[in-house]
């Protein structure tokens, strides 16, 4: 027996609704948003009032508008400020071709379903196309709306927000009290767009998943403090009276390495035997959080009647309804601007690369001036370790000033290309900004994790920058520390700053701009049109009411097409800080989660409140950043065994444990199996090597106790006598390339069943559409057999009628 299918929700979307992910209030999702015909006006274009008719600006305007005229209608409204605002408002036979066409399409078909008015955000995204892509020719050029802005002919443009809908959205959604509960993503979607819909559900979906993973790198965390009194390494580095050697030239001593004894036991919270299983885990975490993800996406997307959806098709039909004898642009492709583009993305990744190297010779240079010149004796001691957080400071401010700058490159580059779409040039774009971003962001924590304390040499075969500065060193617990130190300042300043400035300068800015507007509302008040505090549908605002409404709107913030592109940049970075190198920072998936609880509402906020509202996007996925997150999981297996493999000293301690330790012999009972370590890890450096008395001076070679020194140790597996490498060098480097093809190979064998496991749609959402297509086409099967019913009994008739006349004929013709 058939099973009859009905409408209902996807089993997804109430996955989502229990966790406390999404908040749709246990109703069914509309597959298109509620029809509310608009109180004010579609659209605003804002420009200066000039005086005088001949100014140029003044008749660029005055052809703009009216060309704009040919095809929407513009109304014009001064005010006190010398502004002048053109209200738009786009005529109904627009819409009823955009529906047509969207009906006739092969992807974009879904729209059949609707009746009626067209939604608001569907009107203002046709406005929006229609007046970026209307022109004018000035001296036998076109000049577009964004020429005319860069000329001052307009001054901004913006649609504008809805009160009713705006106020609903505030009370659900976009207010701190909100933190805690679900988001009404539907709500959301029927507002601001399915693209900016989606970006909160991913952000949500992203944000749950957090939870698990900050919980395990918080137990691995606190693995590291329960046991780090108890470790035999840390009684070995603390009890020791090792004298380590000088660790810069000229001003600094030797030293004790007992103390390094809190720094030992800092890193050992990091540095244990669970961030192994962490890494795995993660790199498995980001495997699963993008398959769920696709499955919710296409529950929601099948809901919402987009699932076919194409966003080219669209922009030509858009193309269309903007000008019906518009002509298709071609795919072309050009080898030539293929290669410029391609020789100029290297030059500027060799330009951040070169910024790395700047960043470690300034981190050099600050060691040796704290070392020498600081005043206070904690930070002359500590000079390594304070200038690798000046070195964090100093790198954020460059990702803050380079992020600018490699927006505007990524820009010029896309426009180099010549795409044909905006589509096609979002995505270049996007590609182009990750991959600067991306290079910005992790070239000095490459850096640090694999070459900082491996290429600096010796005692006696130092290597120097212009032969003067000793190359930093890793730090006197483990180069890990580096990596943890850089990290954590870089993560904190860039998520607490973000997050400070983000808001605090669209409400600031708000506050300021806000007296302007209170003049229109005081005479608002005074009008008697009480209609307009509470407008019902079908009713517009009073000519103050709507004047105001564009005031409120101009003092908002600007927002453009990067608006959404810079938020979902600014989280997938995050999310690469947390699964690229978590190895070596397991508290990362903890303060991006926090992080992710305040981002959530403060974008909410934003984009309802403290911004102008963004044009409604439609969309059936977050493009493009799919790929990038897919590349971004891969990378994390890579580095977090190259992290754990190279970086971290897991490997070297299972080699001595097993191999060179006192549990080496099958013999040895009662012993502690790592006893020893720390001194095995030590090469010996004698001051009576030529070479090494060239490196240090005599006072170097005296402790703070006034004790002079023979010789001292270093971080190497190094022979004593002429600094070749030992044979332990070789097997803990077999010992690492070893673990870091198993776990690779590991970690993508369980990637690749849970991404297997875990379906990309659900068999709801395949049933839901396999029931609407069988709906649609029984529908037009009826409309095809109706038509040709009709078309019969005209014949029908046609033919009686003819029947009836020949036989009149016939009787006169034998009377």
């Amino acid at each position: 027996m058939k099973q009859k299918m009905s409408h209902r929700r996807q089993g997804s979307i109430d996955l989502l609704e229990t966790f406390g992910v999404v908040n749709e209030n246990g109703s069914e999702i509309s597959s298109m948003p509620p029809v509310q015909p608009p109180l004010t006006f579609d659209y605003v274009l804002v420009a200066k009032i000039s005086e005088d008719e001949n100014n140029h600006i003044f008749k660029k305007q005055t052809a703009f508008i009216e060309t704009l005229k040919n095809k929407l209608n513009v109304y014009k409204f001064g005010d006190e400020d010398d502004k002048v605002f053109y209200c738009i408002r786009a005529p109904e036979h627009t819409f009823e071709t955009y529906r047509y066409l969207l009906k006739v399409s092969d992807a974009c078909n879904w729209s059949c379903e609707q009746q009626g008015t067209i939604p608001q955000s569907t009107r203002i995204r046709i406005v929006d196309f229609i007046l970026h892509h209307t022109c004018i020719e000035s001296e036998g050029v076109s000049e577009y709306l964004p020429d005319l802005m860069k000329k001052n002919v307009f001054e901004t443009h913006f649609c504008l927000h809805e009160k009713r809908e705006q106020k609903d959205l505030k009370q659900s959604w976009a207010r701190w009290s909100a933190c805690f509960k679900g988001q009404p993503i539907t709500n959301v979607r029927n507002y601001l767009g399915e693209k900016v819909a989606l970006y909160f559900l991913w952000l949500g979906w992203y944000t749950f998943l957090l939870i698990p993973a900050s919980v395990i790198g918080l137990i691995v965390f606190l693995y590291g403090v329960a046991f780090y009194n108890t470790s035999p390494l840390i009684k070995e580095v603390c009890q020791s009276k090792v004298i380590m050697c000088p660790l810069c030239d000229k001003t600094c001593r030797v030293w004790e390495l007992s103390d390094t004894c809190m720094y030992a036991k800092v890193s050992l919270l990091f540095d244990n035997e669970g961030t192994v299983a962490f890494a795995m885990f993660m790199a498995v975490w980001a495997t699963v959080f993008l398959e769920f993800w696709k499955r919710h996406r296409s529950s929601y997307v099948c809901a919402w009647k987009v699932f076919d959806w194409c966003e080219e098709e669209e922009e030509l039909i858009l193309e269309i309804v903007n000008n019906a004898r518009c002509e298709l642009k071609i795919h072309r492709h050009s080898y030539l601007r293929s290669t410029i583009v391609l020789v100029l993305v290297t030059l500027m990744l060799l330009i951040i690369i070169g910024l790395t190297h700047v960043l470690v010779v300034c981190r050099v240079i600050a060691t040796v001036l704290l070392a020498e010149n600081s005043p206070w004796k904690v930070i002359t001691e500590n000079s390594q370790t304070v200038a690798v957080m000046l070195g964090a400071v100093l790198h954020y401010i460059t990702i803050t000033v380079m992020t600018r700058v490699n927006c505007t490159v990524a820009m010029k580059l896309s426009e180099i290309e010549n795409k044909h779409s905006h589509a096609a040039i979002e995505r270049s774009f996007t590609v182009k900004m990750f991959i600067f971003q991306f290079f910005t962001m992790f070239s000095s924590l490459i850096y640090t994790a694999f070459f900082l304390g491996r290429i600096n040499g010796h005692p006696g075969g130092y290597v120097r920058i212009s032969g003067i500065w000793r190359l930093e060193e890793c730090h006197p617990s483990g180069c890990l520390t580096d990596l943890f130190i850089q990290m954590s300042v870089i993560m904190v300043l860039k998520q607490t700053f973000n997050n400070i400035f983000e808001y605090s300068g669209p409400w600031f800015s708000r506050w300021l701009k806000r007296k302007k507007t209170n003049k229109f509302r005081r005479r608002c008040f005074k009008c008697y049109k009480k209609e307009c505090m509470n407008a019902k549908e079908g009713s517009e605002l009073c000519e103050n009411c709507k004047l105001e409404e564009m005031h409120r709107n101009y003092s908002l913030i600007k927002t453009d097409r990067f608006s959404l592109f810079n938020e979902f940049l600014e989280m997938v970075i995050q999310f690469s800080f947390t699964t690229i190198f978590v190895a070596a920072f397991p508290l990362a998936p903890l303060l991006a989660l926090l992080n992710n609880i305040i981002e959530i509402r403060l974008d909410a906020i934003k984009m309802v409140s403290l911004e102008r509202r963004l044009v409604p996007t439609k969309a059936n996925d977050i493009g493009v950043w799919t790929d990038v997150l897919e590349v971004i999981g891969v990378l994390a297996v890579i580095a977090n065994g190259l992290v754990i493999g190279i970086s971290s000293d897991f490997i070297p301690r299972l080699v001595y444990q097993y191999f060179y330790g006192p549990c080496a012999s099958s013999s040895a009972t009662g012993i502690a199996c790592m006893a020893g370590y720390i001194n095995n890890t030590l090469s010996i450096a004698n001051i009576s090597d030529e070479r090494v008395r060239d490196d240090f001076t005599s006072v170097q070679m005296v402790t703070y106790s006034g004790i002079n020194v023979t010789h001292c140790s270093y971080r190497d597996y190094r022979s004593n006598e002429d600094f070749s490498l030992t044979n332990q060098f070789w097997v803990i480097l077999a010992a690492r390339l070893v673990f870091i093809i198993l776990f690779e190979h590991v970690v993508v064998t369980f990637k690749c069943v849970a991404s297997w496991f875990v379906p990309a749609s659900p068999l709801d959402v395949r049933n839901e559409r396999l029931y609407d297509k069988l709906s649609r086409l029984k529908e037009e099967l009826r409309a095809q057999r109706a038509h040709q019913d009709t078309l019969t009994k005209l014949n029908e008739n046609g033919n009686a009628k003819r029947t009836s006349k020949q036989k009149k004929a016939n009787k006169l013709n034998s009377m």
